[in-house]
C-alpha cells in the first residue's frame, strides 16, 4: 500500500473517530484498521484509494 503519510496522520474511523492504521493481514487486500478496541472496523483500500464507508467495512475476527 502506498498511501501518503500525511493522510494517515489525519485519517480517522468514520464510525468512532479513532485513528486508523495500515494493515496487509487480510488476504483479500490492504485495508485501514481502526485502532479503537471497541470499534476495530477494517476499511478496504482499492486501487490505493481508501473506502471509508461504514457499510463497506468488515469486523475483524
Amino acid at each position: 500500500m502506498n498511501l501518503d503519510p500525511s493522510f494517515l496522520e489525519i485519517a480517522a474511523c468514520p464510525q468512532c473517530h479513532a485513528p486508523l492504521r495500515e494493515s496487509t493481514e487480510d488476504p483479500s487486500g490492504p485495508e485501514l484498521v481502526c485502532t479503537s478496541a471497541d470499534c476495530g472496523l477494517a476499511y478496504p483500500v482499492r486501487d490505493e484509494i481508501p473506502v471509508l464507508l461504514v457499510d463497506e467495512a468488515r469486523r475483524p475476527a
